[in-house]
């Protein structure tokens, strides 16, 4: 396998214990009538699901932890593992989350 064909190792794994960027909150906006990302440059609006991912994400829980916590919250839905994996490698990708 060619170098540039090689898969990107991943950062975000069950052990790894995620938490939100320095200079970054998540927060309730009525304005928005939803979860949204502040930042210093601006704001990202969250749907229901990375609202629900982001609100474990307190640099206490690992990704395992978060996991079981949100599967237990939403019994019976197929794949919610490899949601909040993807979802946490786009969060951590766009620099919103730092994994530890």
């Amino acid at each position: 396998m060619s170098p540039s064909a090689a898969q990107p190792v991943s950062t975000v794994t069950p052990d790894k214990t995620p938490r939100l960027r320095r200079g970054f909150r998540l927060q309730w906006e009525p304005a928005q009538n939803g979860h949204v990302l502040l930042y210093p440059e601006g704001m990202i609006k969250l749907n229901d699901s990375a609202a629900e991912i982001l609100q474990r994400v307190d640099g206490q829980r690992s990704v395992a932890a978060i996991v079981a916590d949100l599967s237990e919250r939403f019994p019976g839905v197929p794949g919610i593992d490899e949601d909040i994996l993807a979802f946490l490698e786009v969060a951590h990708a766009q620099f919103w989350i730092e994994i530890q």
